[in-house]
């Protein structure tokens, strides 16, 4: 008998191998890497991994987990709990539980031994699972390189693929390798895999090693390792000829060496199993319908045959080549044999071996919670006992959504309504109810992220629906998810359902809390679409209604609505005073995020940018209490990326945009970030890039701003940031003169609109343009604000902008020092001012005001400032300044003031403390002295400060 594949040495492999090693090369120096090993069945994609494993052993903790191949019913999580486990084997219970922390609980959900009670799931979240999962391969990766392999990619469930798409963008940092195996030829173009796969390239998350057929030299040497002779040269091509270069048919026909080559792929896989006894063919029939490795005792249960005469098959079927032993445990030596071996049953043997197993799998989980419910819903099936795949269906999706697999989740409640028509008594057997199942099924796809499958399934429900029989909670709850489904969607309707169920909940419900939930989730799209003072009423009434629940998270929502829209009805302080209610109100970690969300929105749209920013960082804290900073805090980070945009914080802006968190959350989400991308790439000049982002985003934003006045005002920002982009500077200003036009209730986002306006205006203006009505349209629309909204530092820079003049001019440049105007107009400003003193023909001042806006615009990375300040001083011969005049000569008296600090020791925040101004106003002027002095360092410009006889011969001149 030739040896099997495992005895034989692997060859034609190297540079596959050489290329595993540079992956896990980088790692061991911190850098983590994912690298996806690729190829048709039987091409040597385990076999590969395997000899990697067996190289780094003694440096590297190797944990695998394999997907299993369970067709439609997949094991929500399949290969990550066996790789979870071997980690935890590794660390030991109690460092993992000193490592995670309060993930613990959530880890709970897939290694019970980690708790000493089964975990709640309502103190735990999908977010903080995830979190603490990444948290748990991070922290061994402390201890030693971590190797996770996951075999078998094509058979993963969408859970696993959600978790593997979070590790891939999480996992920043760490001494951690994820190797992924994928028969290419089992992946569909549009499924789960397939999607996965392609944004994972496409995020360039994931390198891609594709094994290839063996040439022939290669084909020799393993046919001639097997069979243990030379190979003839007819002998090699009839081996090319079958086999085509693919390792594992290689291996086959070399088992056949000694006897006549079978005809077809079939036989061939075949043949092993055919040269068997009746009792191995049996054993080998029977592990077949096996998804995963049997245990002897399982074996023995299902087999039934003496214990002696069972040994010696099972001793056959090994020494064959088709099974191999594992540490306690027996399992076929490639897919393909099992595949083959069990497409050959007829099908009443199939049924009843699935039946079989099926009874096995009750048998051993009796008595306990431990069934596994998605494997004997795949038995069931086989089994053709449709009553029984629908208990297993519908238990399978209670497991998965208890933990948080929402997509496998989804997958067994369609299984089971595909099984509903088919059992006569299916909601005893299911242990729900058809319309409740309908409404758990839409939830776990809207959390699943497929809102389109949510939204169908609620209409199918409320199509169902008897309103004269149908439980009244039930009927409101179906209404308020369809509106819910719609509002993620970004489509109108949610209102009018929202009311609908309202008007069922107070007639027939007649509880408080529940009214109370959704008189404040009206409340919220009322305000989202402008109608403030019908939001605050609705709110009001929801807070009485929520007054004696338990919780007080309903307050604080009630107090978080009504807070924003009294901010948007001018009425601020009101609106802070809330916020903070809302604050002190919020118990649950939602309301405390949603609060910390809205606030921080408030603040960004009033200009208090550096606020903004600290109540996002605290919300970021508490998410990294809550083991959550990579999902729910992701979503507060990318809640800073405005205020810090308008704080000119550029890089650490788009380094927050690199980090795609966005990848399958809500489309609504989406959105907004997609506004604040178009913004950044029109920022640095990208306007092609811009244009392109935006007519993708369009109509979604169009339609989806009928209703939500943010995503209006959204669509309305990037127009104009892609039209100054693109120079078409009178395109932007007609796009913000149109937003004057619309009936609509004016919201707090016009205010900065209106403020790119004044900017617009005065570099119109500047070109020689008439914008006469366009600056009394602005003013107007500014001055039509309630009175808490006006006489503040934006309504100086506006004033200034539209009605130049030197010295409100000057007073707006002192207001834009502040933290609560967006940094961009501190070089606007200046610019302004050096075209009025050209006009006035003071040309040195102008060339020094000048040279400030420059340093602004080139610190900032704004392209479109640098383009603006560059050709005015072009056009107005300014482009350098006269030889006759010293570098600190040149200086302004802002910057000598800096230069006599620096002369003194003191660094940017000292000096920024010293002047009260910020940080970064104090490193453009610190780059302004050095450029004009023409020296690079600042000992050197603190000598020509102490000395004005010390120069720096030929020094270039230095722009920071």
């Amino acid at each position: 008998m030739p040896p099997s594949a495992s005895s034989a040495a692997m060859v034609g492999r190297e540079a596959e191998l050489t290329e595993v090693r540079r992956a896990f090369a980088g790692v061991r120096d911190g850098v983590p890497a994912a690298l996806l090993v690729e190829g048709e069945a039987g091409i040597g994609k385990s076999r590969l991994l395997r000899e990697f494993a067996a190289e780094i052993e003694q440096t590297a903790d190797v944990h695998v987990g394999w997907c299993l191949d369970l067709g439609a019913s997949r094991t929500p999580y399949g290969p990550l709990t066996g790789i979870l486990r071997s980690i935890v084997t590794r660390m030991g219970v109690d460092r993992v539980r000193e490592s995670v922390g309060v993930g613990a609980e959530a880890l709970g959900m897939l290694l019970p031994e980690l708790v000493d009670s089964p975990t709640d799931r309502d103190r735990t979240s999908p977010e903080r699972l995830r979190d603490a999962i990444a948290s748990l391969i991070e922290a061994a990766a402390e201890r030693a390189p971590q190797v996770l392999v996951v075999e078998d990619l094509h058979w993963a469930d969408e859970s696993t693929l959600a978790i593997l798409s979070f590790l891939l963008r999480a996992l920043s940092r760490g001494r951690i390798l994820l190797l992924l195996t994928c028969r290419t030829d089992d992946v569909r173009r549009g499924d789960a895999v397939s999607r996965f796969l392609g944004e994972a390239t496409r995020a360039r998350l994931l390198e891609r090693l594709t094994l290839g057929r063996l040439d022939e030299a290669a084909v020799r040497e393993l046919a001639e390792q097997i069979t243990g002779r030379a190979l003839t040269e007819s002998a090699l091509d009839r081996m090319q000829e079958r086999a085509e270069g693919v390792p594992f048919f290689i291996e086959e026909i070399a088992g056949c060496a000694n006897g006549p080559l079978p005809d077809g792929l079939r036989d061939l896989l075949l043949a092993r199993f055919d040269r068997l006894g009746d009792d191995a063919r049996h054993v080998v029939q029977v592990v077949s319908g096996a998804e995963r490795p049997l245990s002897h005792p399982l074996i023995t249960s299902l087999v039934d045959l003496p214990e002696q005469r069972l040994d010696e098959a099972i001793r056959e079927a090994t020494r064959s080549g088709i099974l191999v032993v594992g540490d306690d445990d027996y399992r076929f030596r490639h897919a393909l044999l099992r595949e083959a071996v069990h497409d050959d049953l007829l099908p009443g043997e199939r049924a009843r071996l699935h039946r079989a197993y099926a009874e096995a799998l009750e048998a051993q989980c009796a008595g306990s919670d431990t069934s596994d419910a998605a494997a004997l819903a795949y038995h069931w099936q086989l089994a053709q006992d449709d009553r029984k795949a629908l208990v297993a269906a519908a238990d399978a999706m209670r497991h998965a959504k208890g933990q948080y697999a929402f997509a496998s989740a989804a997958r067994f409640g369609e299984l089971a309504l595909e099984l509903w028509p088919l059992v006569p008594d299916a909601a005893a057997a299911a242990r729900v109810e058809r319309l409740d199942l309908l409404l758990v099924l839409g939830s776990i796809l809207r959390n699943a992220g497929d809102g389109e499958r949510a939204l169908a399934v609620a209409n199918v429900a409320l199509d169902e629906v008897d309103p004269q029989t149908v439980d009244p909670r039930l009927h409101a709850r179906l209404l308020r998810n369809k509106a819910l489904y719609l509002v993620n969607l970004g489509r109108l309707g949610a209102i009018p359902l929202l009311q609908q169920a309202l008007s069922i909940a107070e007639e027939r419900v007649g509880d408080e809390v529940f009214r109370a939930e959704l008189l404040n989730q009206l409340a919220s799209r009322r305000m989202i679409a402008g109608d403030r003072e019908e939001a605050i009423r609705l709110a009001d009434e929801a807070e009485r209604g929520a007054a004696g629940g338990e919780s007080t998270d309903q307050l604080s929502i009630a107090a978080n609505v009504r807070g924003g829209s009294l901010a948007h009805l001018g009425r601020v302080d009101e609106g802070v005073r809330e916020y903070e209610r809302a604050r002190v109100l919020a118990t649950g970690s939602t309301a405390e995020m949603r609060y910390r969300v809205n606030y921080s929105d408030l603040l960004t749209l009033l200009g208090r940018y550096r606020e903004a920013v600290e109540v996002a960082e605290e919300g970021l804290r508490r998410a990294r209490e809550l083991r959550v900073e990579r999902t729910s805090g992701s979503i507060m980070a990318q809640n800073m990326v405005v205020p810090l945009l308008e704080l000119g914080e550029i890089e650490r802006v788009e380094e927050m945009l690199s980090r795609d968190f966005v990848q399958g959350t809500l489309r609504v989400f989406r959105m907004y970030m997609s506004m604040t991308r178009v913004r950044v790439l029109a920022w640095r000049g990208r306007s092609a890039e811009a244009a392109e982002l935006l007519q993708a985003w369009l109509p979604a934003f169009e339609e989806t701003g009928v209703s939500e006045r943010q995503i209006w005002y959204d669509r309305i920002m990037m127009m104009v940031a892609v039209a100054e982009s693109e120079g078409n500077l009178r395109g932007a200003l007609d796009t913000i003169l149109e937003m004057l036009h619309d009936d609509q209730p004016a919201l707090l986002h016009q205010r900065r609109l209106l403020l790119e306006g004044g900017a617009i205006v005065a570099e119109l203006r500047a070109e020689g343009a008439d914008v006469a009505a366009a600056s009394d349209a602005i003013r107007g629309a500014w001055l039509a604000q309630p009175a808490q909204l006006q006489d503040d530092a934006w309504s100086t820079i506006l004033d200034a902008l539209l009605d130049p003049r030197l010295d409100a001019l000057d007073d707006a440049l002192h207001r834009a020092e502040g933290e609560d105007v967006p940094v961009v107009f501190r070089a606007v400003l200046r610019l302004e001012r050096a075209r009025l003193l050209v006009h006035d023909g003071e040309r040195t001042a102008a060339a020094s005001v000048l040279a400030e806006a420059a340093d602004f615009a080139e610190a900032l990375g704004n392209a479109q400032l640098q383009a603006a300040v560059s050709r005015f001083a072009t056009d107005a011969g300014l482009r350098a300044p006269t030889d006759s005049l010293s570098g600190d000569d040149l200086l302004t008296a802002r910057e000598k003031q800096v230069l006599e600090l620096i002369a003194e020791g003191l660094s940017n925040r000292q000096i920024g403390e010293r002047l009260f101004i910020s940080v970064k106003t104090v490193s453009v002027h610190v780059s302004a002295v050095l450029r004009k002095l023409g020296v690079s360092t600042r000992t050197e410009a603190a000598l020509v400060q102490k000395n004005r006889q010390f120069r720096v011969p030929a020094q270039p001149a230095v722009v920071a």
